[in-house]
């Protein structure tokens, strides 16, 4: 997960438009089973300083989920299994889904089978609890022909499978490059909906991701609703910095129309609205979380 993870999308005809088609079910109801949380890559930094403290900070600001972005050999951020729930339970925290990439490094061809690490990743995240295993890349020799694509989400879809036996359900987190990319004249992104059983694998929405992509939130979810389960509430600006057109900012100051796309993702099934925001503008990381926070609750968010 870095500062590659942007796409393009604008202010539109489409905002009016998902909210006039689900106006009458839009309301700022929370809904049975719906969280806010926040993905930790937003604070990674503090996290790597000072995790305990930034935790409690965290939950003082009244989150009560939060999204992993760091899992090595069996550890959440230097942590064993137990321990780290501990630490988020003594917060009143829980992790309902986490980052952790499905490459080809943990399918054993030869055995038809996973590897170990891939099976202690799903076995540690049910563990902890967590409804989803998200992987948030897609190797791009995996994108290269139609062929090694249908081949790589059947993976995805056999991931799926493991991850039912333990009550989870599999993921994939999108980038921008999805809504770029072509396989044999099909949008890449068309191709990883369309090869994936979604009763098996989970889409993870990154709405500000999409942006130099060219994709368009709100027709995609138009185009295939009822396949986000989880979403990840970014808004973009044009960058300050670095070499592309859009950073992530606070949200609804940036171009993202975000209200418009979470009231129409709370309508057709979206459950987890976690919060991620990579670029700060001048403020620290902490301080945005805060305000990001304030303003999902403001719009009735919880």
């Amino acid at each position: 997960m870095n500062n590659s993870r942007r796409s393009f999308i604008r202010n539109s005809a489409m905002a009016a438009a998902g909210v006039s088609l689900f106006q009458q079910h839009i309301f700022a109801t929370v809904k049975k089973g719906e969280l806010t949380g926040i993905q930790l890559y937003s604070v990674r930094a503090a996290m790597k300083a000072d995790p305990l403290g930034t935790l409690k900070q965290l939950s003082d600001m009244g989150y009560r989920h939060v999204e992993h972005a760091n899992y090595a050999n069996r550890k959440f951020y230097g942590w064993s299994v137990s321990e780290f729930k501990k630490i988020l339970n003594g917060f009143g925290m829980s992790m309902p889904s986490g980052h952790t990439v499905l490459d080809a490094k943990h399918w054993d061809a030869s055995k038809k089978d996973f590897t170990n690490e891939w099976k202690y990743t799903v076995e540690d995240a049910a563990a902890m609890g967590q409804s989803f295993v998200i992987s948030p890349w897609l190797e791009e020799s995996k994108r290269k022909s139609m062929g090694d694509l249908k081949s790589f989400m059947e993976i995805f879809n056999r991931s799926g499978e493991f991850c039912k036996k333990f009550g989870m359900k599999f993921g994939y987190h999108n980038h921008d490059f999805e809504f770029s990319e072509k396989v044999e004249g099909k949008v890449l992104y068309d191709i990883i909906l369309a090869e994936t059983d979604p009763t098996l694998v989970m889409q993870q929405l990154d709405i500000g991701n999409m942006l130099n992509g060219g994709g368009k939130a709100l027709e995609v979810m138009q185009q295939y609703p009822g396949r986000f389960e989880s979403m990840h509430v970014k808004d973009e600006i044009k960058a300050t910095e670095g070499h592309e057109p859009f950073e992530s900012t606070i949200l609804g100051k940036g171009v993202v129309p975000i209200k418009a796309i979470i009231d129409l993702g709370r309508a057709s099934g979206t459950k987890h609205f976690i919060i991620e925001q990579e670029s700060y503008q001048g403020k620290t990381p902490m301080e945005c979380a805060e305000e990001d926070i304030n303003i999902m609750k403001k719009w009735g968010y919880k």
